[in-house]
């Protein structure tokens, strides 16, 4: 059972760590050289995109593997593996899930609230340009690690 639930983890933590490594390395860097009005659209548009039945069935299945992992590896902790398994459930669930929740989200959130192409958009879009792509590199390599 253990195993099933770490290969699995590796495979969905994986995967959303693909999505997030794309991107950290450019899709951000895209957006950020467009226009702002454009990059926040754009932006808008894909925070609305990234909540369909695959992309969260991935993220939250991980989440839920992540905490059946970190079940497991107490249970089984004369396991070599244990120790394994057990770091592979917290850094999901702290580096990319809490990540998600505590702070990517919150910045997609106020994004939302803007109009793309007012002044307050465009002031406030390097500060999450930096801020979010920052939070985004810590979700990736909680990820794939």
């Amino acid at each position: 059972m253990a195993i099933a639930v770490a290969v699995l983890l590796c495979i969905g933590a994986g995967t959303v760590g693909g999505v997030f490594f794309a991107f950290s390395t450019f899709v951000m860097t895209a957006l950020s050289a467009r226009p702002p009005a454009h990059g926040i659209g754009a932006m808008q548009q894909i925070n609305r995109a990234v909540l369909n039945p695959m992309f969260l069935g991935v993220f939250l299945g991980s989440a839920l593997l992540s905490v059946a992992a970190v079940v497991l590896a107490v249970i089984t902790w004369s396991w070599a593996g244990a120790p394994f398994l057990l770091a592979a459930g917290v850094l999901y669930l702290l580096g990319s899930f809490a990540v998600t929740i505590g702070f990517n989200v919150p910045r997609n959130e106020r994004l939302a609230r803007l109009d793309a192409g007012s002044a307050e958009a465009d002031a406030y879009w390097p500060a999450y340009v930096l801020e979010w792509t920052r939070w985004n590199h810590v979700r990736t390599v909680a990820s794939i690690g």
